[in-house]
């Protein structure tokens, strides 16, 4: 064996490390990361994180990397869906009232006339990490999920207070992106 496969971690210590790391930290990893830090390819990651969710781990994907989803204190954090629409270039602006009012945006949503409701996590609390999120979409040239419904989407977002889903909405709202009933 060389010298670089002896330091590859096999199988099911490498899965109980990947867990261990994601458990440890309130950051994303990337599957790259996560490669370096085993010495096995980003797709043995990708296929470990399958059989780690298949295991009913909470791991979830991110645009910035994975992330295992701890679950909420009761009443420490409140939620609500809000519906908003704007044009693709909106995107940061509406990232940002959001992170800049103590909201994280935990995903959007869209309902597509073939595929019904399409959902994607995105988990964003702050203004960095929605510039790494938009500085994603550009790098992949990806389209945002509302591009496919005229604008129109959903995100759930979440904060410690009531307070701040209220500002925030008001906010929205101000900005022109908020959709009401």
């Amino acid at each position: 064996m060389s010298e670089n496969e002896q330091k590859k971690i096999l199988g099911e210590e490498r899965r109980q490390l990947i867990l261990h790391w994601l458990m440890e930290t309130e950051k994303p990893l990337s599957g790259g990361e996560l490669s370096k830090k085993t010495n096995v390819s980003r797709q043995v990651i990708v296929q470990d994180i399958s059989l780690l969710r298949a295991r009913n781990e909470p791991i979830i994907a991110t645009a910035q990397g994975y992330m295992y989803v701890r679950p909420l204190a009761p009443k420490q954090r409140f939620e609500r869906v809000i519906a908003c629409m704007h044009r693709p270039e909106q995107v940061e602006q509406e990232l940002t009232i959001l992170v800049d009012h103590g909201v994280t945006i935990r995903d959007v949503k869209v309902e597509h006339p073939v595929y019904g409701d399409l959902t994607a996590p995105i988990f964003v609390s702050t203004r960095n990490e929605a510039a790494e999120y938009l500085k994603k979409i550009k790098e992949t040239n990806a389209a945002y999920l509302s591009q496919l419904t005229g604008g129109i989407h959903l995100h759930t977002i979440e904060a410690d207070s009531i307070r701040k889903l209220d500002d925030a909405c008001r906010a929205l709202d101000a900005a022109g992106f908020l959709v009401e009933d």
